[in-house]
């Protein structure tokens, strides 16, 4: 499902394609109607799913702007998360200038959270206990919130938050005024009890992980500033074989493929832009062997089917790690073997590691050479 059939805001479509997304994850796909339609929602899902959008776009989209009072409470187990889901909002949020996210969590300065406070937050994404630390000292006021999100739920159980977590709830409007949204990796019983006691008929959407692991497939990542310079290494190094290079956004695939072509690399591009004739002619020269690499968004490159690609890269990393691992798996395949590398920065080396945890599976780091 492409996020335009989801009947969202103009302005949050602009975000959505600045970030890259072409088409919801189905956390997202399955989720966020059913928040659009006001029902209170238990989702399960992996960490990796896409789950944070699922819940912000339908947050920012009940946003009311001109109230500047607290609206949204979104509690997470760490200042990390915290940190994470309030970064993801506002880039949501890119073209909502007259929304306001507050990230709350212990360690940092109160009295600096208190004068952010103060100034009109909508949202405020916190751990627990600084979200009580608030509620105790009357800074954090519950009067216009009709929105609660509890994210990872297991692990706020697992870390002994749920009695601040009852004592939140209890705090904010009860009923029909208030919708609550709980997603979490696994239901252990008191979870489902903090459910059955807090929501309204939820609505159970699940997520089942996929298989996550491709065992034919040699993966690798290669830590470099220039992208495009380590690719060309790569291109060179490796002399024959078919290759797919994944980007996020329809633009990106676009300025890569122009950047190859004037280096003189025989490269085609596949995305949601193209007519169906145009992506149908580049499929044939690249499976003819006339087009040796392929520059693709995740989207386009659902459909391909052949056999003998030798190598996938990532050349963007992608949103969720099961686009991570539909990439992969376009390589590997009918008993031969591939190669999947994925370029990043050291800012995004982070995001290697949440691969190689959620995936099982070792990334080795490359060296030019395979």
């Amino acid at each position: 499902m492409k996020f335009e059939e989801l009947n969202l805001d103009e302005r949050i479509l602009r975000a959505v394609e600045d970030m890259g997304f072409e088409e919801a994850s189905p956390i997202q796909a399955s989720a966020i109607p059913v928040i659009m339609d006001d029902r209170d929602v238990v989702g399960q899902a992996q960490t990796g799913t896409g789950k944070t959008a699922a819940y912000s776009i339908p947050v920012l989209e009940k946003i009311d702007p001109d109230l500047k009072k607290l609206q949204a409470v979104i509690l997470c187990p760490t200042r990390e998360l915290a940190v994470q889901v309030a970064e993801e909002i506002r880039k949501l949020a890119k073209y909502m200038s007259d929304i306001k996210v507050l990230p709350v969590y212990g360690g940092q300065e109160i009295v600096r959270q208190i004068k952010s406070l103060k100034a009109g937050v909508q949202i405020l994404v916190g751990t627990p206990g600084r979200v009580m630390d608030h509620m105790r000292r009357k800074t954090v006021k519950f009067d216009n919130v009709s929105m609660v999100v509890l994210d990872e739920a297991d692990e706020m159980l697992d870390m002994g938050f749920i009695e601040d977590i009852e004592e939140i709830m209890s705090n904010v409007a009860q009923g029909e005024n208030r919708q609550t949204l709980l997603f979490s990796a696994t239901m252990p019983a008191p979870i489902e009890k903090l459910a059955r006691s807090y929501m309204h008929n939820p609505q159970k959407v699940m997520i089942s992980r996929e298989q996550l692991t491709v065992p034919s497939v040699d993966q690798l990542y290669f830590e470099t500033r220039d992208k495009f310079e380590g690719l060309c290494r790569v291109l060179d190094i490796e002399d024959s074989g078919k290759y797919i290079i994944f980007c996020r956004t329809k633009k990106n695939v676009d300025d890569l493929q122009a950047s190859l072509q004037v280096r003189g690399y025989m490269a085609g591009s596949l995305h949601g832009d193209m007519s169906q004739a145009q992506r149908d002619r580049v499929m044939r020269r690249f499976r003819e062997g006339k087009l040796e690499i392929l520059i693709a968004t995740d989207v386009a490159a659902r459909g391909i089917d052949i056999d003998d690609i030798s190598h996938v890269i990532n050349f963007d990393i992608p949103q969720d790690h099961e686009s991570y691992v539909h990439r992969i798996g376009r390589t590997g395949r009918a008993g031969n073997t591939g190669t999947a590398l994925t370029f990043c920065s050291q800012e995004e080396r982070k995001l290697v590691n949440d691969i190689q945890k959620l995936t099982g599976k070792k990334l080795n780091k490359a060296n030019f050479t395979f």
